[in-house]
């Protein structure tokens, strides 16, 4: 059932995911669109002035990121051609080895006569798109989703309170009641709380990261930024891909090893602060989840709905751990998935 239930999602991801992004991104607005309304502005109109603003001001920044981005990717052949150029005395080394072991292979078979039964093999090669591609393929399909999202989450938005009256009003028993209350405000609570403070480090750390690469006179530096803003949504995997990027990018414009290995390490010093000190520290204390579980989550989400899934990998894992820590049948899992249990007259954590 498990398994048919993750296929079904699978295969209904142009359907799914953009209700799966409206429902976050609502979540996470309806503390504003609430604070707002409290001051007298109507709900649809809150809700219709911050999304608006939301795709307004992502359409100006991908309009101004768009040129640098196309000059950085125009440099990819360029990249690969001196990657083999100053890695070529590694390539020799790995060929000679290659060629010691099929000579050792030779040997055994008897100076190279091929095995009996054994014939040419005609090797085919298919064109396949690659990397970037597939990445660029992926960023397109997610940013459709968005827009999708944006527009379903302005619904949700608008509508106030109404379907948390209808839950609690669809529950039979006042206890019932209570718990899908305690339950929905709770889940509103810590996504909003984890993606607002999430985007507002991640922002700090671009900007970090930004002034660091242009101090170090690597080009296209606030595109680094940018993209280590954007790539941190991704926990674990996001800081990878930009040490690998900035790394490949270092190595063609510096000549020596020490510029060469300044930018990624600067970069992987102040993601590693990130993630091990100012998250934990800030989220924390709100938030406690187990790494191990934050790292299966994403790597399992990414591989069904690609970059859209790695994104909302760690907000299902707060939807998931709220519902099981409210119910008492799935505590277990819910404390599980939480992080280290506090000390004895520590805080607790939710």
């Amino acid at each position: 059932m498990i398994l048919l239930f993750f296929w079904s999602i699978s295969l209904a991801k142009d359907v799914v995911l953009p209700i799966v992004l409206g429902f976050l991104i609502a979540l996470t607005l309806s503390p504003l669109v609430r604070w707002l309304s409290k001051r007298g502005l109507p709900p649809a109109l809150s809700a219709a002035v911050i999304v608006a603003s939301i795709g307004i001001g992502s359409s100006m920044a991908i309009y101004a990121m768009s040129g640098p981005a196309g000059r950085l990717i125009d440099t990819l052949p360029q990249v690969r051609s001196e990657v083999e150029r100053k890695l070529s005395h590694v390539a020799d080394k790995w060929q000679q080895v290659r060629e010691a072991e099929e000579d050792m292979q030779n040997m055994a078979q008897g100076d190279g006569e091929k095995p009996a039964g054994q014939e040419d093999v005609t090797r085919i090669l298919v064109d396949e798109p690659g990397v970037i591609e597939t990445a660029l393929a992926s960023v397109a399909g997610t940013g459709t989703a968005l827009v999708i999202a944006l527009v379903l989450a302005m619904f949700l938005l608008s509508s106030g309170d109404m379907f948390q009256t209808k839950l609690v009003q669809s529950m039979p028993r006042f206890s019932d009641k209570k718990r899908a209350l305690r339950i929905s405000n709770d889940i509103e609570r810590q996504i909003s709380r984890y993606l607002g403070a999430i985007t507002v480090i991640n922002a700090c750390l671009g900007l970090s990261i930004g002034l660091s690469l242009h101090a170090m006179g690597m080009p296209y530096a606030y595109v680094w930024g940018v993209a280590a803003f954007l790539l941190n949504y991704l926990p674990y995997l996001g800081a990878m891909i930009g040490v690998a990027a900035v790394a490949a990018v270092s190595l063609i414009t510096f000549e020596t090893l020490g510029g060469m290995l300044a930018p990624p390490i600067v970069y992987l010093i102040l993601t590693s602060i990130e993630g091990q000190i100012v998250t934990p520290l800030l989220v924390g204390r709100h938030l406690s989840l187990n790494a191990a579980a934050v790292f299966v989550a994403v790597i399992f989400w990414a591989w069904l709905w690609g970059v859209a899934g790695a994104l909302m990998a760690v907000p299902f894992l707060v939807f998931v751990k709220v519902v099981c820590d409210n119910l008492p049948e799935l505590e277990f899992i819910g404390r599980f998935l939480g992080g280290r249990d506090p000390e004895p007259g520590a805080e607790v954590r939710a």
